[in-house]
């Protein structure tokens, strides 16, 4: 094999061994859904928060404690701060039921296991950083293509367009960073795993992928041709989870494209 080309693994079933380790399907989707409702249920808490202190300040009924912790929330910079507390209380209960879990995965960079280890392959932090820049262009051409023109606006665009910029940058940081590290651990770590288990590695990154699409279909308001787009992404995730023997290029990857869609809070809009 000549030196300047990365030997790329097969993928392949896992072995016997620590096939038995790997989580369940039924597992993984129920922390899948656990990290969703963990978000719901934080900003849920934060709105009801708001609405008692409203309801300290002016009186009211149960009604009134609703309607202004909604009213709070529809605040640009209250909802910035809710997704912020959000994503950093669902992400570290996440990571730490999984780190607990299932301890034996964690750092096994063959699936079943979760792939916390540095790859050996150097280049693919680098082939990460150009497929992770790259696939939203492709990808938005592609939506494009079967959406026949329709726009597809995404949430993660909208999110910080009107907040000030004391929110805003910690609210990309935490985009660029935890947000993918706790998705590709839940997708392309215990999901993944739990479906190679039965499947192998090849059809694994494929139901992977097509999970991750349908999971953040609400984000784009169930616009099904933004479904493409997204099962690309996973595609290349899962892809390169498993060529490169660890988790880390598939979240540089995840934390670059998530980069270009958060330039455009500071390209496109003034700060407030």
């Amino acid at each position: 094999m000549d030196a300047n080309h990365p030997n790329y693994a097969p993928i392949s079933p896992p072995s016997p061994a620590l096939a038995t380790l790997a989580p369940s399907v039924w597992y993984a989707l129920g922390l899948i859904a656990l990290y969703f409702a963990l978000q719901l249920s934080v900003a849920a808490v934060i709105g009801l928060a708001a609405g008692l202190v409203a309801l300290a300040q002016h009186g009211g009924d149960i009604t009134s404690i609703i309607t202004s912790g909604r009213a709070w929330l529809a605040h640009s910079d209250a909802s910035a701060i809710a997704v912020i507390a959000t994503l950093l209380v669902a992400a570290a209960v996440i990571l730490h039921l999984a780190r607990r879990w299932w301890p034996q995965l964690w750092a096994k960079a063959e699936l079943p296991g979760f792939g916390f280890v540095m790859s050996t392959q150097p280049a693919m932090y680098l082939l990460a950083m150009v497929l992770g820049l790259a696939t939203p262009f492709v990808g938005g051409m592609l939506t494009q293509w079967v959406a026949h023109g329709h726009e597809v606006s995404q949430d993660i665009k909208q999110l910080g367009a009107h907040i000030s910029l004391p929110l805003r940058i910690p609210l990309a940081l935490l985009v660029v960073s935890i947000g993918p590290l706790v998705e590709e651990l839940l997708f392309r770590g215990v999901l993944l795993s739990s479906i190679a288990r039965y499947v192998g590695g090849g059809w694994a990154i494929m139901l992977t992928a097509v999970i991750f699409a349908c999971v953040h279909l609400p984000d784009l308001s169930f616009l099904w041709y933004a479904l493409p787009n997204l099962a690309l992404l996973g595609l290349l995730l899962g892809w390169l989870r498993v060529q490169s023997g660890s988790i880390w290029p598939a979240v540089l990857a995840h934390g670059m494209n998530n980069l270009l869609a958060v330039v455009s809070w500071f390209v496109m809009t003034p700060a407030s």
